[in-house]
């Protein structure tokens, strides 16, 4: 964690460990993180969300599910937000927390929280979005193919493994868009401007 201390938050004020002080930085990143979050699950449950938000976009995802299994697999299909097998009745429906929506909003809170630039966060936010649905894909599919093979393995994968990857996919995400986006923005430790060549250095040290 400390190695990491500079890069996350160099653009504010953190306190040294031994001077037992607040950490104003960290502190408001948590807070808007928070607030973020209560309100984008407080939206997430509006009606109207719902109906021409959520359930379009998981319809959507099973049909993007069923395209994908079709190239090696001719018996998917998708009706609604199910994506099923035509030949056996097989079925799985991508309810509420199956359709990458929550894990998004939680790195979505992240990067908003983060002292960035506006472009940085647009960035991180368009390509979040894109991992997050990605391995979101792979989920539905592994456990469309489990829940045929064995209920015990797809109970398993679906309560514990898969919730804990897709978590894992946002925290590791966000620490690369950081690290990604620290590297972009100038360093305030000599009032934003970037560092002098090493001879106009040596020339300035000298005139001093």
């Amino acid at each position: 964690m400390r190695a990491y201390r500079g890069t996350l938050f160099r653009n504010c004020q953190v306190a040294s460990p031994a001077t037992n002080t607040p950490r104003p930085a960290m502190l408001r990143f948590f807070l808007i993180f928070l607030a973020i979050q209560l309100t984008m699950f407080g939206l997430n449950l509006l009606s109207w969300v719902q109906q021409h938000i959520v359930l379009p976009w998981t319809s959507f995802l099973a049909h993007i599910c069923a395209s994908l299994v079709t190239w090696f697999d001719s018996t998917a299909s998708a009706t609604g937000k199910v994506l099923w097998n035509t030949a056996t009745g097989f079925g799985v429906s991508i309810e509420a927390g199956c359709n990458g929506l929550e894990a998004y909003i939680v790195l979505f809170a992240a990067v908003m929280a983060f002292p960035s630039s506006w472009r940085q966060k647009l960035a991180g936010l368009l390509a979040g979005f894109v991992a997050v649905q990605a391995i979101n894909v792979l989920r539905v599919i592994s456990l469309f193919y489990l829940g045929q093979w064995s209920t015990t393995a797809f109970n398993f994968a679906h309560e514990y493994l898969w919730q804990a990857l897709i978590m894992l996919d946002v925290l590791v995400f966000w620490l690369l868009w950081v690290r990604w986006s620290g590297r972009k923005a100038p360093s305030q430790d000599d009032g934003g401007q970037p560092p002098l060549p090493p001879a106009a250095a040596a020339s300035a040290a000298v005139a001093a």
